[in-house]
């Protein structure tokens, strides 16, 4: 892939990724505006954050969301203009493609000199994982900066599309902002833990971390059991849609170089990895369980642990909470319970938990949707409940010179190892807890803390980094942040692409691509059961296939899954 540069001047006020619809001229308006395309979880975070946040001028100002409920909602409380049912022109769409019709247009009609609403300055695409490909690249054209949701896609022949569209052969850097949700980055613990590793070095050189992701044992049922994510052929697999951002946080911590250095980043060497389904599917199945595959007729759902109605309704709803998780199995409940009552929630929420399937129902109706109260043991899952990655690194030592010993040239590039382990069956739910160990002392780290014990002194300091408020521990809000801080310098030109991307979102589009690219090598050394040389697996899949276009195929999203010779 082409190194990034800094251009030395900023582009001209029309410029955009290809020409055609150049969007509207940079002004004196410092505030940012954004479509939002998927108004689900995710989507409602990101803009929670921009509502809270003092620190920066950022504002939705579009929804594209195929659910009315959904749509509506978002725009009631996240678009200031927002009149009631009746948003504005421009405001409110069914489908991204009718965002894209919509803004091409007004450009032509701007450019006509008619007078039209202003155009939004980027992007947030927080919708299901698989459509990403599909709405990075017809968004690409528009010139418009991009936050997409982890991960980038769900296989790596889409990664690499997406990649392509963002910086098309010829260019140097892409020509906008673009960010992934890769939240953990952004909390003030991770950023602290990077900064005791790489800047103050207060254990000296990396040798070995071992990192483990807690998913949470009823957590893991919700989502990769009965939800979404739970079949590797629809979505992808577990250490992707899960963990990708973890094997992220690994790269950074031991691959990136810091912003203020201009070294190349160490690369691993080899990467292999174990796990499998261990324990949600049927052979797991109590006895007394009999033929039921739904917990509502369940003879056994007294006694077990993962009965959707303790989860759902016990756990959750009957304490007031309607929602997430509860919020997923029906949007509506938050508001039935406002409106009518908890009892008349429950009654919904007991509705939806009674649906199922059978051997007569569609395999594509299956597939369209998750089934919230299907029997755990019983459900169509397959991906990973239990999984180890272990990424190796070589020694790497910088170009030698008269001047130079050995000793620093290998400074943070020295072997080391990293090992990371996805565990469904936690107390803890996604409360990342780790060790580093350094040449000089040890790191210890959960979600809240980080422990550094020093060799030389016998001597333990504690750290206790902010805990802002949101989600991922504050790293939603974080990325939120730096993502509008970065629109801004460039639509006010106070910083060149390149430059912005660096300050403000801390890593570049190539980087995003090698970590995706490292979680397809781990599972393709997971199926295959061998250890995966880096350097060899990076030029077959990623180089090869990047450069010769040609190969990748037009038709954006329709990958077929398990592809690992793109050349």
């Amino acid at each position: 892939m082409a190194n990034q540069v800094v251009f030395k001047r900023p582009l001209p006020a029309n410029s955009s990724t290809n020409g055609i619809y150049p969007p509207d001229s940079p002004g004196q308006i410092r505030e940012c505006s954004f479509l939002v395309i998927g108004a689900g979880a995710r989507g409602n975070a990101y803009a929670e954050a921009l509502l809270q946040s003092d620190n920066f001028a950022g504002c939705f100002a579009a929804v594209a969301e195929p659910i009315p409920f959904k749509r509506n909602r978002f725009g009631r409380a996240y678009i200031k203009d927002w009149q009631h049912e009746e948003p504005g022109a421009g405001m409110s769409f069914e489908h991204w493609k009718d965002f894209v019709l919509y803004e091409k247009d007004r450009r032509i009609r701007r450019d006509r000199g008619e007078t039209t609403p202003p155009g939004v300055d980027g992007a947030f695409v927080c919708t299901l994982d698989e459509l990403h490909a599909e709405i990075i690249a017809g968004l690409a054209p528009l010139g418009l900066h991009i936050m997409s949701e982890k991960p980038l896609a769900t296989t790596l022949i889409d990664c690499l599309k997406i990649y392509r569209s963002l910086q098309p052969p010829g260019t140097e850097s892409p020509q906008t902002i673009f960010s992934i949700g890769h939240v953990l980055h952004y909390s003030p613990h991770n950023m602290l833990l990077r900064k005791l590793l790489l800047e103050d070095e207060a254990i000296g050189d990396i040798l070995s971390i071992e990192h483990t992701e807690p998913v949470g044992w009823w957590h893991f049922s919700h989502s990769y059991v009965r939800g979404n994510w739970r079949k590797e052929s629809h979505t992808a697999p577990s250490l992707l849609t899960k963990s990708c951002h973890d094997i992220d946080l690994l790269l950074w911590l031991l691959c990136s170089p810091t912003a203020s250095s201009n070294k190349k980043p160490h690369i691993p060497s080899h990467v292999t990895s174990t796990g499998s389904l261990k324990y949600f599917k049927r052979a797991r199945k109590p006895a007394l369980a009999g033929n039921a595959t739904n917990c509502i007729a369940c003879p056994a759902e007294r006694e077990c642990l993962y009965s959707a109605e303790k989860i759902y309704e016990e756990r959750h709803l009957a304490q007031g909470n309607g929602g997430w998780p509860v919020n997923i199995i029906d949007p509506e409940i938050e508001d039935i319970m406002r409106t009518a009552g908890k009892d008349t929630a429950i009654t919904r929420l007991r509705e939806r938990l009674a649906e199922d399937y059978d051997e007569n129902t569609p395999q594509v109706e299956i597939d369209r949707r998750p089934w919230f109260g299907r029997c755990v043991y019983e459900s169509d899952n397959d991906v990973c409940d239990d999984q180890v990655v272990t990424m190796t690194w070589e020694d790497d030592p910088l170009p030698a010179d008269d001047n130079t010993i050995m000793l620093s040239r290998l400074k943070a590039r020295g072997s080391k190892i990293a090992t990371f382990h996805m565990v469904a069956f936690t107390e803890k739910q996604c409360e990342r807890r780790g060790r580093v160990y350094g040449t000089k002392g040890e790191i210890e780290y959960d979600s809240k803390t980080i422990r550094v014990y020093d060799f030389a002194t016998q001597r333990t300091q504690t750290h206790h980094p902010p805990q802002p408020g949101g989600g991922h521990g504050g790293g939603d809000a974080g990325l939120a942040e730096q993502f509008v801080k970065a629109v801004q310098a460039v639509k006010m030109r106070e910083m060149a692409v390149t430059e912005a991307q660096k300050t403000h979102i801390g890593c570049t589009l190539e980087e995003v691509i090698r970590s995706h690219a490292m979680v397809f090598a781990a599972e393709e050394a997971r199926k295959e059961k061998k250890v995966v040389d880096w350097a060899d697996w990076w030029q077959v899949n990623v180089e090869d296939a990047v450069h010769h276009a040609e190969n990748l195929s037009s038709d954006v999203g329709s990958a077929g899954k398990g592809k690992r010779n793109f050349a």
